[in-house]
């Protein structure tokens, strides 16, 4: 078996790459490192064969994109592949993947690696996840029969243990369990909502639709609520009822210029890769939320609706539009991003609702997983969770 080393790419190359391989997260496009002012981007590519002063005539066969982040005072690195890397998670030796990817973020300065495996685990039906939300003896989705099991993503877990990787939700062993993750605004939600668009019509979908939700469609059909696909001239608004949507459910919001940031970015190499839509009753903005366009999925990110209006529910209509506009463009899934795992007591409870409700499933990932790097990757880990834990 030819082996695998890993170097630095330039964005060109990255780009080419990803229009021959387009199916990744919108978190593993080069595009991403442009919104993270914060974070210090690399896009890496693996090569088969032995790096030789920088060859360019081998084969690459995967790309990522790398997130830096410095650790204070010092000149070493965190290191951060969200939603990533997407390699051959179902190869047999996952070492000659990662180890390759690790000897290069040390040469970088590394102390520690987080990945994210893009891999689901286990996957319930709307109709499951209804049934578990109506019965109070029921508290979490993994109470529920799943309607699928991927052994390959539970193996792929127990060769990242013996290889020397832990989950991050796992306690940290400095004694104290401060962590150190949330200080760098790290972590992708373990528990998510797809929906199925290959092969399906605008029927289907329709269809699929559980009798609260097409109720609540129907209202705002005969509302007259309009949708509309807009320009980066309606982020300030679409930021305001993002702000009041955080005030509500008690999150904290980002400022404007990062969204202004993500569309200059996002963009800049496709027009098409972030789009903003918002819901008008009477020309007033009730609710908005941003579709993220990469391969065959969109991602329907930072949902976001005022007070005013709900009963028409605008946020139904707005799903709507964007759901048949995604399925028109050819996506192959449609994804809701979070949910809550917990089916009663959780302030949540409400969304995980409304996304399965839309014909949803709820999904499990495999979760972030981290790795020490050097002699002193285990040491830099406590002494950056020390740090995080005065601030």
């Amino acid at each position: 078996m030819t082996s695998l080393y890993v170097r630095e790419i330039t964005r060109e190359e990255h780009l080419a790459h990803l229009r021959r391989s387009p199916d990744v997260s919108h978190l593993q496009i080069p595009e991403w490192g442009g919104v993270k002012p914060d974070w210090l981007p690399e896009s890496i590519g693996w090569f088969e064969g032995e790096p030789t002063g920088g060859a360019t005539g081998d084969v690459m066969v995967a790309a990522a994109l790398v997130l830096y982040r410095p650790m204070p005072g010092t000149r070493r690195y965190l290191a951060y592949l969200p939603d990533g890397p997407a390699i051959d998670w179902r190869a047999p030796r996952l070492e000659r993947w990662l180890d390759p990817l690790v000897a290069h973020l040390e040469r970088i300065g590394a102390f520690s690696v987080r990945i994210g495996p893009p891999l689901v685990v286990r996957h319930w039906d709307p109709a499951t996840v209804a049934a578990g939300l109506a019965d109070p003896g029921v508290r979490h989705l993994r109470e529920l029969p799943p309607a699928g099991i991927d052994g390959y993503a539970l193996d792929a877990a127990e060769r990242l243990r013996r290889l020397g990787w832990r989950p991050c939700e796992e306690d940290d062993d400095s004694g104290d369990g401060s962590g150190y993750s949330s200080g760098f605004g790290l972590g992708q939600p373990r528990y998510g909502c797809h929906i199925p668009l290959a092969g399906r019509s605008e029927d289907d979908l329709r269809d699929a639709l559980a009798p609260h939700w097409e109720q609540a469609l129907r209202t705002s059909e005969s509302a007259d609520i309009t949708v509309s696909w807009v320009s980066d001239y309606d982020l300030p608004e679409f930021h305001r009822l993002y702000t009041a949507t955080a005030a509500h459910d008690g999150f904290k919001a980002r400022p404007l210029d990062y969204f202004q940031r993500m569309w200059q970015a996002l963009n800049a190499e496709d027009d098409d890769r972030l789009r903003l839509y918002v819901a008008e009753y009477e020309n007033e903005v009730l609710s908005g939320a941003l579709m993220i366009n990469v391969g065959s999925r969109a991602w329907h990110s930072y949902p976001a609706s005022g007070r005013r209006g709900r009963q028409l529910r605008p946020s139904s209509a707005l799903l709507w539009r964007m759901l048949c506009d995604a399925l028109a463009s050819g996506a192959e899934t449609y994804d809701l991003r979070s949910i809550t795992p917990a089916l009663t007591g959780d302030r949540l409870v409400g969304r995980l609702h409304f996304k399965t409700g839309a014909g949803g499933r709820a999904v499990e990932y495999l979760g972030e997983w981290e790795r020490p790097v050097g002699s002193q990757g285990r040491m830099l880990q406590r002494a950056l969770g020390v740090y995080l834990g005065r601030r």
